[in-house]
């Protein structure tokens, strides 16, 4: 039992003491780095720093941006998410280019950056943004006009470097071809985008994500500012010579559940048109209604959400009818209205001997009538059985679903 007592964390090796340091929160490990030597250099670890949350820590400046990229943030960063000054007294400038561009270099592998409330106003476009993204989020960010815009530069000193290259490649015209054009940029790499409660977006950057190439997931929950005619004309559809559009596009996530005083904009009626290689459709709040109208139109899909709204059987099966080639069907926070049931009329059927007759059989039954009674008033086991019939091959989902209670 002494050695026991005399033991401390220097005891333990150094695996074990890293994991318990991925325990604690970025603050946390800034002073543990503060305690010997030793835990300076295994706070540094890079095991510690590839998935970091900011969120939580409401007082980060641009000077703690830039102490953690200097002596933190490496390699190994995978996820960085940060919270903004868009609601702090201070305000200020948040995320510069000059930390962008050092971001960049010294953090190669970031693949998904989350901003919560977030100014980025004062950076000219999404470009200066790591090239290594994969996953961009955005929640409650102010945006600017061009911020989505991709510009491609034109290569720097074409003509000397054509000049100078021109002997090298008349003798190797094989790596010419196999590598890339100087100067030539592969543009936006981003394949999946969130934006939640960003009020400043709006149809003009959504007609710029038009030039993502490699845009395949995209998610728009409570940007009121889109409206129908803005996702119509984003819509991936046959042109002259390809397809126009977000043509790339293989998921797409509508969803209005906040914010009262707004003006509903029903941009799911966009869908009307077509959507060329849509395959996933999700539809929330108040943009499920409308969204049903037109899903019959994507041609292509095969997965539907519904999340976060009222919904009746009827409502349902008439939409699905056309939906002929839907896989997987999936019910979210759905609340179902109950079946309404035809009211019995006094004066109708037989008369007070017949009723006296039935009396036994009713009596015999209710037993049946009681399991029964759970079926009639619950819309979902009846909804399932209307959707096996028309997409027996679909998978059916429901989560957290309810029923809704009527006044009677």
């Amino acid at each position: 039992m002494d050695e026991f007592k005399a033991c401390d964390l220097d005891y333990f090796p150094e695996n074990i003491l890293i994991d318990v340091l991925a325990y604690l929160s970025v603050r946390e490990l800034v002073r543990a780095g503060r305690v010997c030597k030793r835990w300076k250099r295994l706070v540094k670890d890079q095991r510690l720093w590839r998935f970091v949350d900011l969120t939580a820590w409401k007082g980060v400046t641009s000077r703690i941006l830039w102490l953690l990229l200097r002596q933190y943030l490496g390699c190994g960063l995978r996820c960085l998410r940060l919270r903004g000054l868009l609601l702090s007294a201070r305000g200020g400038t948040f995320l510069s280019e000059s930390w962008l561009k050092a971001l960049s270099t010294k953090c190669p592998r970031l693949s998904k950056l989350y901003l919560l409330h977030a100014d980025l106003r004062g950076l000219p476009s999404c470009q200066l943004l790591p090239a290594s993204l994969q996953v961009l989020e955005l929640r409650g960010c102010e945006l600017p006009r061009e911020f989505f815009n991709q510009t491609l530069a034109p290569p720097a000193r074409s003509h000397e470097r054509a000049e100078a290259t021109s002997s090298a490649g008349a003798l190797q015209p094989g790596r010419q071809r196999k590598g890339k054009a100087p100067g030539s940029l592969s543009g936006i790499g981003i394949g999946r985008l969130v934006l939640n409660n960003v009020p400043s977006f709006t149809d003009q950057h959504l007609q710029s994500l038009t030039s993502w190439q490699r845009l395949s997931r995209l998610e728009l929950r409570d940007t009121f500012r889109v409206t129908a005619n803005g996702l119509r004309s984003c819509a991936a559809k046959s042109g002259v010579c390809e397809v126009e559009g977000l043509s790339r596009l293989k998921f797409l996530e509508i969803g209005i559940t906040g914010r009262q005083g707004y003006q509903l904009q029903m941009a799911s009626l966009g869908l009307g048109a077509g959507w060329l290689g849509l395959e996933e459709l999700s539809l929330g709040g108040k943009e499920v209604g409308p969204g049903l109208l037109c899903a019959s139109r994507l041609k292509d899909l095969k997965g539907l959400c519904l999340w976060a709204c009222t919904l009746s059987e009827m409502q349902v099966v008439r939409s699905c009818r056309m939906l002929r080639g839907l896989s997987r069907m999936e019910f979210l926070d759905v609340t179902f209205q109950p079946k309404q049931c035809p009211p019995v009329l006094e004066g109708e059927g037989g008369g007070s001997g017949e009723e006296e007759n039935n009396e036994d059989a009713a009596g015999a039954e209710n037993s049946n009538d009681e399991n029964n009674t759970v079926d009639m008033n619950n819309p979902i086991p009846s909804l399932r059985r209307s959707l096996a019939v028309l997409l027996p091959s679909c998978t059916l989902v429901f989560t957290n679903c309810s029923v809704q209670m009527s006044a009677d």
